[in-house]
């Protein structure tokens, strides 16, 4: 066959494998951190979720979430004893998670305090004092010791906002600090959840020093826009329009400019949408940041909280053949979108997670981040998403007439298309030949439909990635090799090295 060609072939008794991850957790080598909040064991019917409901290949770190912070004594404490400690004999809540590690050792399972209900005051005024923040790290230190947890994961909203204090910003590093150094002698975890939006981060981080003590940093890349805007917006939104900060993106940017290490970076994901209800039930077309709406948006049957529906939700709205939903795609912001006359819902559906995973596998960040994983469609109950892999076919026609990708195979050394053992290992192949073979996932699963979608859309893109910094550096070589010698006094350049440079341009950018 002429050219270069794809295929979405997969052989079930591979899917496993190819899906980026074994019983031992996902073979792509980059951190998958998966939240989960304890409540979702109280949402009725489906929405029910329990240890048994998980997952565990498909993270390589668990963040059970949440503890809280006593006043009193500042230290640590369970928010719901009886979920954590006690149901069926502590089976279900923090012994039963942390338990998990015996079946899958790849495991690492922290807890988080804080979370928006905790709020910010109390936590500040923790951090404010030498003494309280002794207490509460000796505190931290039982519990981790106590429940056998890998580490803390700090989420604090905010430093500095509400009704924090402009001094918790170096506070907040204080706390980080000696948290890490008491910390090392027991090689506990140290993370952090960071609020995404610019006016957030200016206000209460000090990136860098944060970047040098924390182990991870979980960016909180959604809620951007909700019913509080007044207007229809993206949840998380992967580029901005003109000057607007409040995308996935600008907070990629924005870290990495003020000092924190990319591969400390974990981008966070969100398993939910969020629900709008059209002041104009007659609105003609829906404008991302334009169409007003209602204050309070409507609530899915499981999560019940207004302006907020999990994945799983969203899906089975698809599927209702009762609900006239039409879909959209909105293209400034890379985010489908449903509508139903006044009703309309924003989320993250397996495509726009394939092209946020392959924007922070570009920037070369850790990993990925779900809040959360209890609302992805962990029964199984939706279809297949489909064409969720167009942002690497797209990158794929670009290239595939490309001459700098013929030289490229040639050094990436990519294994043999007809060896049937390659294809439970990789992605991107030589074919007889010698042309590239795209090897895309089938949409074959029964649950979980997002979280495979992370783990296959990275180890997409990191195949991607290694072929386009090779095409690269094979361009770079070429210009050197072009230049006209400071001494020769030339400043010709050839006419086929000039239509080269033209066609690999035009081509790749």
């Amino acid at each position: 066959m002429a050219g270069l060609f794809f295929t979405f072939f997969i052989a079930a008794a591979m899917t496993a494998v190819l899906d980026g991850q074994t019983l031992g957790g996902p073979m792509h080598g980059k951190v998958v951190v998966c939240y989960i909040a304890s409540w979702a064991t109280y949402r009725p019917e489906a929405g029910k979720y329990d240890i048994g409901d998980l997952e565990p290949s498909l993270c390589t770190h668990l963040v059970y979430s949440f503890a809280g912070l006593d006043e009193a004594n500042m230290s640590i404490k369970s928010l719901d004893p009886w979920q954590d400690l006690e149901k069926n004999n502590g089976q279900v809540g923090y012994k039963g998670f942390v338990g998990l590690k015996q079946r899958y050792p790849h495991l690492k399972v922290t807890i988080a305090i804080g979370g928006w209900n905790e709020g910010s005051l109390k936590y500040s005024n923790m951090a404010a004092k030498k003494e309280n923040r002794e207490k509460f790290i000796k505190s931290v230190l039982a519990f981790l010791d106590n429940y056998k947890f890998d580490g803390l994961d700090l989420d604090w909203e905010y430093p500095a906002r509400r009704d924090g204090k402009p001094e918790d910003r170096a506070n907040y590093v204080t706390l980080v600090k000696e948290l890490k150094e008491a910390f090392e002698p027991h090689n506990y975890i140290l993370t952090a959840a960071l609020g995404a939006g610019k006016d957030t981060m200016e206000a209460a981080y000090d990136l860098p020093k944060l970047s040098r003590y924390l182990d991870f940093i979980h960016m909180m890349c959604y809620d951007y826009h909700g019913t509080w805007d007044g207007v229809v917006g993206a949840n998380a939104p992967l580029k901005g329009v003109d000057q607007d900060t409040l995308n996935v993106e600008f907070t990629i940017k924005y870290m990495l400019a003020h000092g924190v290490s990319p591969y400390k970076m974990v981008l966070g994901l969100p398993m939910y949408g969020r629900t709008f209800i059209l002041q104009n039930p007659a609105e003609d077309k829906v404008e991302f940041g334009r169409t007003p709406v209602k204050n309070v948006g409507f609530k899915g049957p499981y999560t019940r909280e207004a302006g907020f529906m999990g994945y799983n939700e969203i899906c089975m709205e698809l599927a209702n053949q009762s609900h006239s939903w039409s879909h959209h795609w909105d293209h400034s912001s890379s985010t489908p979108y449903l509508r139903h006359n006044e009703r309309v819902i924003v989320y993250d559906d397996a495509q726009s997670i394939a092209i946020k995973v392959k924007m922070a596998m570009s920037y070369g960040l850790g990993g990925l981040m779900v809040w959360s994983i209890d609302t992805d469609d962990f029964k199984g109950a939706c279809a297949a998403p489909t064409n969720a892999y167009t942002t690497f076919t797209k990158t794929y026609g670009e290239i595939r007439d490309s001459p700098v990708l013929t030289e490229a195979l040639k050094t990436l050394k990519l294994p043999d298309a007809n060896r049937i053992e390659n294809l439970s290992r990789r992605t991107a192949y030589v074919a007889s030949n010698g042309k590239l073979f795209l090897r895309l996932p089938e949409p074959e699963y029964s649950n979980y439909a997002l979280m495979r979608t992370i783990n296959e859309a990275t180890t997409l893109a990191l195949e991607e990635k290694r072929i386009i910094d090779e095409m690269d550096r094979i361009m770079r070589e070429n210009e050197i090799e072009h230049k006209p010698k400071p001494d020769s006094g030339s400043r010709a350049v050839s006419s086929m090295s000039l239509v080269l440079c033209l066609f690999l341009l035009f081509k790749l950018f």
